[in-house]
């Protein structure tokens, strides 16, 4: 009984100790423009998160040559076939996210860009495939909190949230032009690839450190986490007993079985399988982009085949030249999919963002095929790409929108477990056929399997979907499209 009374004293005393930190961080005064600085910040490590998520794919093909040049024409399969071993680090990542509820926004914005930066950093100084590997696990572990993206949706003032956020996000996507800048400025050769890591990775670190000393945190998260710790065990164990019986219904199982029974989200989630059956094409477009350049130009140079030399002068010419056009195409493309999705629904958006995806990826493989004008080929891909995501933002935000309250976090969850059917069939297919017959045939094995997919998954959303924009989210069942 007395160590019971001593363990609950313990508890009241770290409990009060805590409730003064909140009460001190949420007295700091805010300085004049402080949003507006703290806008900028987030710019910039939002920035940071999409060059790394987005760098080692705009340089795919140079990568796959150097580590596993002892393959030959197969070293892009091989390279897929490692980043599968690297998937289970973003799913430690996503278990990790939750934390934040208990620790606070800022603590996790930080931790999430300085870890993403030294992870840059690994790369950049890595000599050998098991550095890479190591690099490559970090930047898929820090990658899916986006604590930036919770940073502006608790910090924004609620009547412009969405503009921020777009203003925000289309900073970020076009950020990625740095990329190919520091490609033109850095990898004079193609083994030279590793430079270009290294300013992304300092600018993140500094820009960390200048988070860490000057951005507070989020009100929203102080006022949550006061009003949590203030209440009685009394209280907060009533609370836990409604949570728990508003979510009785909620898990991953429950929502597969719910969505399986009712045709909107049964159909919904059809759609998405088949528009990831495409998947490999998108993370393997920089490949798609240097081989189709690179067998324009040993054709026009009546060469036999395509040597080191080839790629080198493709590598450090053409695709870098493209790859400047890349990010103006993805955040044009998502652009639309917002301005689609407010004013004419989200089923036309994800009708329009699909056609697009379609559209621009034919284009931009028949581009790349004749060697058409850079420019116009780096939009095409950065169109396509940025449409591709698009479409599968769009199809979540259906899916959430498509479920009741108590299984909605539950079935968006499960969304991932049916875009990982479309990605498996994905991969299943194009590793061998590009381990026997090498990298030139990745653009050939991704086309045959985006179009069909997409063309597919278009046909269900028109026929086989209704529209979500406007529905009562507290009302909705389920059921309505029954």
């Amino acid at each position: 009984m007395a160590n019971t009374a001593e363990k609950l004293q313990k508890q009241q005393l770290r409990r009060n100790r805590e409730i003064a930190k909140w009460e001190r961080e949420k007295a700091r005064p805010k300085r004049n423009l402080y949003f507006v600085y703290l806008v900028f910040i987030i710019a910039l490590i939002y920035a940071t998160d999409e060059i790394a998520s987005q760098i080692g794919t705009l340089m795919k093909t140079e990568i796959a040559n150097d580590l596993f040049a002892k393959f030959g024409e197969g070293s892009v399969g091989w390279l897929n076939a490692l980043s599968i071993l690297v998937v289970p680090f973003q799913a430690l990542g996503l278990l990790y996210r939750p934390l934040a509820d208990r620790w606070g926004r800022k603590t996790f914005l930080i931790i999430n860009t300085f870890g993403m930066s030294i992870a840059m950093l690994v790369i950049f100084l890595s000599d050998n495939l098991l550095l890479y590997f190591a690099g490559a696990c970090m930047v898929q572990f820090f990658i899916p909190h986006d604590m930036h993206v919770v940073y502006i949706m608790e910090s924004a003032p609620s009547k412009h949230r969405a503009r921020i956020y777009s203003v925000i996000k289309f900073f970020a996507n076009m950020s990625v032009m740095l990329v190919p800048f520091l490609r033109d400025k850095l990898m004079q050769d193609a083994g030279e690839w590793r430079n270009v890591y290294f300013i992304p990775a300092v600018v993140g670190v500094i820009t960390c450190f200048i988070a860490l000393l000057t951005a507070r945190e989020t009100d929203s998260f102080i006022d949550s986490r006061l009003r949590y710790l203030k209440m009685s065990d009394e209280e907060r164990e009533a609370e836990k007993e409604q949570k728990s019986s508003e979510n009785a219904q909620g898990g991953l199982i429950h929502a597969l079985r719910f969505a399986f029974k009712h045709k909107q989200l049964r159909w919904l989630y059809i759609t998405t399988a088949l528009a990831n059956i495409g998947f490999i094409g998108s993370i393997d477009y920089q490949t798609i982009m240097t081989y189709g350049y690179a067998e324009n130009y040993a054709l026009s140079h009546s060469l036999t085949e395509i040597g080191e030399s080839v790629l080198n002068e493709v590598s450090t010419g053409a695709v870098t030249a493209a790859l400047f056009m890349f990010p103006v195409g993805c955040a044009v493309s998502q652009v639309i999919m917002g301005f689609v999705s407010d004013s004419k629904g989200r089923k036309t958006a994800a009708i329009t963002t699909a056609v697009n995806c379609l559209l621009a990826f034919i284009a931009f493989s028949f581009g790349s095929k004749m060697a058409w004008n850079e420019s116009f080929v780096g939009f095409m891909c950065g169109a396509f790409v940025g449409s591709f995501y698009s479409t599968n933002d769009v199809l979540i935000m259906m899916i959430g929108e498509s479920s009741p309250t108590n299984l909605r976090s539950s079935t968006m969850s499960a969304q991932f477990i049916v875009t990982a059917i479309g990605v498996a069939v994905s991969y299943i297919v194009s590793l061998p056929l590009t381990m026997i017959f090498g990298n030139g045939f990745i653009g050939t094995v991704a086309f045959c399997l985006l179009v069909p997919g997409f063309i597919a998954a278009l046909i269900v959303l028109f026929k086989k979907t209704h529209e979500t924009k406007g529905i009562d989210m507290d009302k909705v069942t389920g059921t309505e499209w029954d």
